[in-house]
């Protein structure tokens, strides 16, 4: 198992224990004027280069000079051979999970070559980068930058589903009115309705929101299309929350065989346990 897929088995558990105490409607309504305010610090706050410091502070200090020379590299060259270092540095983000300067990369990438590519790119590692993260300053932030950059891709292709689902993700979270953000995924699956990521978001939606009964039918669709250990813990969630214990138990333990991760496997165990009294 690499370690991509650990920093997702492990976040599962860690979302899981707030996912429920939050609903969309709490998670995304405040008072407009405090949310002006924080945008316009944390965007002074947060850049290119605050960020890879702050994320460079968890990783092996080897790499982190790696990264710090080619950032230095890239600072100095221009056109095809700033692209060029900008993709390695993206590619040295990517394989140690950590999406947040990897979103920096891709926006200044698009900026120096305005490619849906890139956008949708920079939209997705914002969105991976801001989903579990503690620092809510910073995980605003993202999520404006997210917007921002799903916008643009977007606006150079407008029938991109995956630029759709990303963009009514980062809208139920990001803004005041996520209901139009769901309204985009709707959108996404009426069009394609066994679009993974569209189902799988529109189905975490649902588990926040407390509607059980249509996460279990967003989740059946993505394990029937593609099954992994994170959507069949999140099936075993909303099957324990309407009280269908075999199913919930059945779910859980194929979330288990899948992933294949003891800090998944011992709390599966214990929700077993606990469902089988």
């Amino acid at each position: 198992m690499n370690t991509k897929q650990i920093v997702v088995i492990v976040s599962v558990v860690a979302l899981m224990g707030v996912l429920l105490a939050r609903p969309i409607k709490g998670l995304v309504t405040e008072d407009k004027g405090t949310k002006a305010s924080t945008t316009a610090e944390s965007s002074s706050a947060f850049n290119f280069k605050s960020v890879s410091d702050i994320t460079k502070q968890s990783i092996n200090p080897g790499l982190a000079q790696e990264i710090t020379a080619l950032e230095e590299k890239a600072e100095k060259a221009s056109g095809d051979e700033k692209l060029a270092l900008l993709e390695q540095l993206a590619k040295k983000w990517d394989d140690l999970a950590k999406y947040a300067p990897q979103g920096f990369i891709y926006e200044e990438m698009a900026k120096i070559s305005p490619k849906f590519e890139y956008w949708l790119k920079a939209g997705d590692a914002y969105r991976s980068a801001y989903t579990n993260l503690q620092d809510t300053a910073m995980a605003a932030e993202l999520n404006r930058l997210a917007i921002q950059s799903y916008e643009k891709a977007t606006e150079l292709d407008g029938n991109s589903l995956d630029a759709k689902t990303g963009l009514g993700a980062a809208m139920v979270t990001g803004t005041n009115n996520p209901m139009a953000g769901i309204a985009l995924l709707r959108e996404v699956v009426e069009k394609d309705p066994k679009n993974i990521q569209a189902n799988k978001t529109l189905g975490l939606f649902s588990l926040q929101s407390r509607q059980f009964d249509k996460a279990i039918e967003r989740f059946k669709t993505v394990v029937e299309l593609k099954p992994d250990a994170e959507s069949y813990f999140y099936l075993a969630t909303g099957y324990e929350n309407i009280g269908l214990k075999n199913e919930a138990i059945a779910a859980f333990q194929k979330s288990k065989e899948l992933a294949a991760d003891p800090t998944l496997s011992q709390f599966i165990d214990k929700r077993v346990e606990e469902l089988s009294k």
